[in-house]
């Protein structure tokens, strides 16, 4: 083990062999480190912390500390992060609460970059970005390949879509539909348009971005239909193709509505 004479690691964490440690960095009781990660100078772990395979844990990270809520008491609640993700410097990450499900989780290969805050209970998927001095507040759901912008921050127990970008900036009060690009302060974000680009990137085909487009035309360019309205007939024209069932799926579970298209003049 590649632990540097410097660093203090507890007799009661786990660590493979292969993991690497930098100096004066402090892994504390309760944390497991799979095979391959690397943690970097002044890195703080705490537990009970699970983290995966071949990640990048970069300098000042403070990982796994206590949540910021009035009504945790000190319950070993857990932080869970897959494999292959990235973690740039001096960010934070919360365990999650006993009320709010016991865990925060972070998926794979995902990229975490520099001063990126992540709250108590957040649920982070596959292949996520989150770009310098966003701040996701506890509870918020981000689904596989979003995207959110730098300095951009949520309210609690918001949902980001999968395939979302959101830009930077941006104050997310409402949850964020799949496939959508989205900006705005608070109180004002609308959709600008469909995230084509990410769909082509990720291998999605031009068919199925066509159906994906035909059905947030019906959604949110029909003044016509009422909300309920729109989700049926969406459902009955487009119906049977995954990405526009999942789409009509999130936004009917939606608890705090979801976030509408741009304003024409």
């Amino acid at each position: 083990m590649n632990i540097h004479p410097t660093a203090i690691v507890s007799e009661n964490a786990a660590l493979h062999e292969s993991v690497t440690v930098g100096a004066f960095s402090v892994i504390e009781a309760g944390v497991k480190i799979a095979r391959g990660t690397t943690v970097a100078t002044h890195v703080r772990i705490s537990g009970p912390t699970l983290i995966g395979k071949n990640n990048s844990i970069d300098s000042f990270a403070a990982l796994g500390g206590a949540p910021q809520d009035f009504g945790y008491k000190g319950e070993p609640t857990k932080l869970i992060i897959g494999n292959e993700n990235i973690i740039r410097e001096y960010v934070s990450i919360h365990r999650g609460t006993i009320k709010g499900g016991e865990q925060t989780v972070i998926g794979n290969n995902c990229m975490i970059m520099a001063y990126v805050h992540i709250g108590h209970d957040c649920i982070i998927g596959n292949h996520v970005i989150i770009v310098n001095a966003a701040n996701l507040s506890g509870h918020t759901e981000v689904a596989e390949r979003a995207t959110i912008g730098g300095l951009t921050g949520t309210h609690q127990f918001t949902r980001i879509g999968r395939y979302a970008f959101i830009g930077g900036s941006s104050a997310v009060g409402k949850d964020v539909p799949p496939y959508a690009m989205v900006t705005g302060e608070r109180g004002q974000m609308r959709i600008s348009g469909l995230n084509k680009v990410g769909l082509r990137r990720n291998g999605v085909t031009r068919e199925t971005i066509a159906k994906i487009d035909a059905a947030y035309r019906i959604l949110f360019h029909s003044p016509d239909l009422l909300h309920n309205e729109a989700l049926d007939k969406t459902d009955k024209e487009l119906g049977g193709c995954k990405e526009v069932d999942d789409l009509v799926a999130f936004i009917r579970s939606s608890k705090r509505g979801v976030v509408k298209r741009t304003k024409r003049s």
